[in-house]
């Protein structure tokens, strides 16, 4: 084995238990001109391929759970949430991984999608995976899944909403790289966004003096700006609407009094965590700050202009 720039010198099986562990003596040119002798341990078992099952009307994806002992011994509970995947053992990706789709989740995949291979360890394996998605209905369940038993294979199958998928990669529940890189993958190019409901946050009494003309004022800018969202394919709310109202029922009789102080912030922050996203606009405000920095402990998006918002269909609205 030798290529232009690497000459191999000498090579040593260590172990050929579960797979073939060798190390490599070679020679590498470098940039310079020079060569350099080095030595590595390699790990050779095999090739693999993964996919991820979607169901694109439901926006739902299938994963697994299995023991892992390498995650274990590294300080995770091995417990890791996973795409189906499988080594090869000599046959083709695409025929392999929908056995092991199958043996794994008990559904039967039809039409596969390869969307890119990728080294996931190349610093000590040599292992290529072969990466697909491809869709499911209930009615390609045909068995419980699981995995094989005489293989030590004792998996258990999730059926989760993209959304939360997502988001427990965020959290760390989903630490697996096969699955991180697909699920983005769906993500960004499988998946239609999602209309978002979205909080339309600026100045309200900022500036104002509470004077009832100025406060008018703000109200309205944000409700242009809601308009632009709703014209954007997405659903806007401005706390206004709700905390002015309830806080009038609960006896407040002017802004900036004490019911009002009491309960105008607690009725935005209630409806903010029904919300998707947060656009901030205007100057500066105090009170649409603070939504923001709730936004963000939610983990919601932050946006500052209606561009910035996913792009959606358009909404079509009548003069």
């Amino acid at each position: 084995m030798s290529h232009e720039s690497v000459r191999i010198t000498g090579e040593q099986t260590l172990s050929d238990n579960w797979y073939v562990l060798k190390k490599y003596s070679f020679e590498l040119r470098r940039r310079d001109g020079s060569w350099q002798a080095q030595a590595r341990e390699v790990y050779d078992r095999g090739n693999g391929a993964t996919i991820l099952l979607y169901n694109l009307e439901l926006r739902t994806v299938l994963l697994t759970r299995q023991f892992r002992i390498p995650a274990f011994v590294n300080g995770h509970s091995g417990y890791l949430i996973e795409t189906a995947a499988g080594l090869l053992d000599n046959a083709s990706p695409e025929v392999r991984i929908r056995q092991e789709a199958e043996e794994e989740t008990g559904y039967r995949v039809g039409e596969v999608q390869k969307v890119f291979d990728a080294f996931m360890s190349p610093g000590s394996v040599t292992e290529r995976v072969h990466f697909f998605i491809g869709r499911y209905q209930a009615g390609d369940r045909i068995s419980d899944g699981g995995g094989l038993e005489h293989e030590g294979e004792d998996i258990e199958v999730l059926e989760l909403d993209i959304d939360q998928a997502l988001g427990m990669i965020k959290s760390g529940e989903i630490a697996d790289g096969k699955t991180i890189m697909l699920l983005q993958y769906l993500q960004l190019h499988v998946l239609k966004p999602r209309s978002l409901m979205v909080l339309v946050a600026g100045p309200y009494r900022s500036g104002t003096d509470d004077d009832p003309a100025l406060l008018a004022r703000n109200v309205e800018a944000m409700e242009q700006c809601a308009a632009q969202v709703l014209a954007a394919g997405h659903f806007p709310v401005l706390g206004e609407w709700v905390a002015l109202p309830m806080t009038r029922l609960a006896g407040s009789r002017a802004v900036g009094d004490a019911v009002y102080n009491a309960q105008f912030h607690a009725y935005a922050e209630r409806l903010l965590e029904r919300c998707d996203a947060v656009l901030r606009i205007g100057g500066a405000s105090a009170g649409s700050d603070a939504m923001v920095r709730i936004a963000q402990g939610l983990g919601l998006g932050i946006y500052h202009q209606v561009e910035q918002l996913p792009a959606l269909t358009p909404v079509a609205l009548r003069a």
